[in-house]
């Protein structure tokens, strides 16, 4: 047993009781695979322990406590589901405002990846389906014999996107893994180009 292996409790008994009984520290190290510095650390920190609560179950962990409640995590995550392009410092901000907690983006960002929620670009288009296949061949075997001249007389809209600035200024979506091309995933515009 490695030295960074936790002792349950029942081994931590037995182990206080051998040292208590008068075992050498070099007989416990044998019987138990620790080393003289694990005995000597638990025979310090055990007995004081047991001197001074009666008892050597382990502590529970300290270190800072928990920003947000668990209800308070669910509220973060129904959020960024309903508006899945809030970015993590609009939900932190409107946190505070619901609840008077304030929260780091950070902090907001870790909340929902323990959800299931990850920021992802949101996919080029949306899968055309079944139905949007055949409205356009339909407008494709309706238009088909057109002639250049009538051609010339339909204005086609492209807008391709750029950037003056470094920042590409990407939309970014709340989605989980595996979830690109679900409708509630697309932006609005691939859903309103799909439907015409």
């Amino acid at each position: 047993m490695s030295n960074h292996q936790r002792l349950d409790d029942g081994m931590r008994w037995r182990i206080l009781w051998r040292l208590e009984a008068g075992h050498s520290q070099v007989e416990i190290c044998r019987e138990f695979s620790l080393t003289p510095s694990a005995v000597c650390n638990l025979w310090n920190n055990l007995w004081k322990q047991f001197q001074d609560t009666g008892s050597i179950e382990r502590k529970p962990g300290q270190g800072r406590p928990r920003a947000t409640t668990a209800i308070e995590d669910r509220y973060l995550s129904i959020k960024a589901r309903r508006n899945r392009s809030a970015t993590a410092f609009q939900l932190s901000r409107d946190f505070y405002a619901a609840t008077g907690t304030r929260v780091s983006r950070v902090t907001v960002s870790k909340r929902l990846h323990e959800t299931g929620l990850f920021t992802r670009r949101t996919a080029v288009c949306v899968p055309l389906t079944s139905t949007n296949r055949r409205v356009r061949l339909a407008w494709c075997r309706e238009y088909r014999d057109w002639s250049m001249d009538q051609w010339a007389t339909v204005f086609f809209i492209h807008e391709p996107r750029f950037s003056l600035n470094t920042d590409s200024r990407r939309t970014f979506i709340w989605r989980e893994p595996g979830t690109r091309y679900l409708p509630s995933n697309a932006p609005k515009s691939a859903i309103i180009a799909e439907g015409v």
